[in-house]
């Protein structure tokens, strides 16, 4: 059965029908045309459908769109500013970081998620803080570099 639910998707309240069974990451796809965050292995097993839910790093495939009700959802075209990539996307951009781009989204939100609660991270915890995202073209090295490089420069804040 359908029902209509408000959602906050990237500081913007969207109103639409669903399914109680629809995921988040179908209605992000689908209905709102937000392809960022990818179906990779429809388990919770690869990390290519994280979002941020109320700034935690979440598996979209896993999460029903109606438990997302009055909760802040980010996704990773909700970190860019009038066209402007945000710091810690244009560090992925900078150190390579972006090969295929499945996973892209996925780590970035991850990055961010740990910047935002420790801004001077070591390298031991960007590794555990993307550890839920698998890549196979970087080897990771990139990905870190680039988290890495965003580490120390104050809070990498949506507002940027």
């Amino acid at each position: 059965m359908a029902k209509k639910i408000t959602l906050h998707i990237n500081k913007e309240e969207i109103v639409l029908k669903v399914q109680d069974s629809k995921t988040l990451l179908e209605v992000l796809r689908e209905d709102l045309g937000l392809t960022g965050a990818k179906e990779g292995c429809g388990t919770g097993d690869c990390g290519a459908c994280t979002v941020l839910v109320d700034d935690q790093p979440i598996l979209a495939c896993l999460t029903l769109a109606v438990d997302c009700v009055g909760k802040g959802i980010t996704t990773v075209e909700g970190l860019a500013r009038d066209g402007q990539l945000h710091p810690i996307q244009q560090a992925f951009v900078e150190k390579g970081a972006v090969q295929c781009g499945f996973c892209t989204p996925g780590m970035i939100l991850a990055g961010y998620a740990l910047l935002k609660r420790n801004p001077d991270p070591s390298e031991q915890d960007v590794k555990e803080a993307i550890a839920g995202n698998l890549c196979r073209c970087t080897g990771y090295v990139k990905i870190i570099d680039a988290i890495v490089q965003c580490a120390g420069k104050g809070h990498p804040g949506l507002d940027q």
